[in-house]
């Protein structure tokens, strides 16, 4: 088995021991993205922007393997407070439209930087979207 350290510039650096994403075979798998931007300033405000932040990590992460979200099959979502979750979907849905890749949302107690969303993703990325 091959591992492959998925890294760029357009997403935060990972804050603490870990990649922003691995590839093997033709998965990838996201650490997860935090509202972030990519120069490392935390996005404090709603939930909504926050989301907006993290999904547009983790479109960074996957364009740098030639990927999209059509690509995603998997997302875990951890939000601080589940009555946020409405607000949350709406954002989420914009972004993935007629997309629905499996998911689970667990409410937590606290997360990184106590930011209020999380969300990390496993995607399937066929040999033709790769770019070398």
């Amino acid at each position: 088995m091959t591992l492959k350290i998925v890294s760029t510039s357009e997403a935060p650096a990972a804050i603490g021991p870990y990649a922003q994403a691995v590839r093997t075979g033709n998965l990838l798998y996201t650490s997860g993205q935090i509202p972030l931007t990519p120069a490392g300033e935390l996005v404090v405000g709603t939930i909504q922007e926050q989301t907006h932040q993290v999904l547009t990590n983790l479109k960074a992460v996957l364009a740098a393997e030639g990927a999209d979200l059509r690509n995603v099959i998997k997302t875990t979502v951890f939000l601080k407070d589940m009555n946020q979750f409405a607000e949350f979907n709406e954002v989420y849905a914009s972004y993935f439209g007629t997309h629905t890749p499996a998911r689970s949302t667990v409410e937590v107690a606290r997360l990184p930087k106590d930011v209020l969303v999380e969300i990390e993703l496993i995607a399937a990325i066929s040999v033709e979207t790769v770019r070398n």
